[in-house]
């Protein structure tokens, strides 16, 4: 786990002590280090910035370290605000920072053991986190229907696609001619709301009175589809597309 880090110190010697403790902890990443907390913030707003903890001073001109992490602890800086680690030559503002929720308190001059301690403490913060959040599986997308309900007499009839050879439009009904059965289903429906629930990479309307499968499709004409001895013209409103269909294998 490497963990994204901005130093903020008004103080030049301060501020490269802390960097160049950051640069040789192998779980952290040196990404900022700014002279004054307006600037630190500036960074923190600016785009892509994914900043996990900040080693804060308290005590800078315009803005202090506290000031700072309480804007930061109403939410201001986006989706996940960085956790804090003060940086001061004062201990009184000990409370203070208890208060914004910091997660240590290192008080100038400290030694890089120190340092390292409460490095430790955000590095085991983010690994506690990491844990408790469950990871969310990808929901599967809900398997493509093969099949479609004709409403039959009094009863409802599960049809597969692969099972329709070709349908045949009567006005008020329609006529489904299957594979597996000599007697076609007749069924209170349209051709055109059947063409609307059937999957077009597998039927296709070739007459105002007829919808056939493509899979079944045993010889073609210019005028007629053929399936098994049936014949189906087809007609010049749907010729265009027909034609388009089998051009590629002509």
């Amino acid at each position: 786990m490497i963990l994204n880090c901005i130093a903020v110190d008004d103080e030049p010697l301060a501020l490269k002590l802390v960097s160049a403790f950051i640069e040789q902890t192998p779980f952290l990443k040196l990404v900022g280090r700014y002279s004054s907390a307006v600037e630190a913030l500036r960074g923190l707003h600016e785009p892509g910035a994914h900043i996990d903890v900040l080693f804060l001073d308290i005590q800078m001109s315009d803005l202090n370290g506290l000031e700072l992490a309480r804007t930061l602890d109403r939410g201001s800086s986006g989706a996940r605000t960085p956790r804090i680690i003060f940086t001061t030559a004062y201990n009184q503002f000990a409370l203070d920072g208890y208060k914004v929720d910091a997660l240590d308190y290192l008080v100038k001059p400290f030694e890089y053991d120190e340092f390292l301690r409460a490095a430790l403490k955000a590095k085991a913060y983010y690994e506690l986190t990491r844990a408790a959040t469950p990871a969310v599986a990808p929901v599967p997308a809900p398997p493509a229907e093969d099949y479609l309900y004709l409403k039959v007499e009094y009863q409802l009839v599960r049809v597969p696609f692969q099972d329709i050879l070709y349908i045949e439009g009567l006005k008020d009904y329609v006529k489904v001619y299957r594979r597996s059965e000599t007697r076609p289903l007749l069924s209170l429906s349209s051709l055109k709301l059947l063409e609307e629930r059937l999957p077009a990479r597998q039927f296709m309307r070739v007459h105002r009175s007829y919808i056939v499968g493509l899979n079944h499709i045993s010889a073609v004409t210019r005028g007629t589809v053929h399936i098994g001895e049936v014949t189906i013209p087809v007609s010049d409103g749907y010729r265009e597309s027909f034609d388009q269909f089998f051009s590629r294998w002509k």
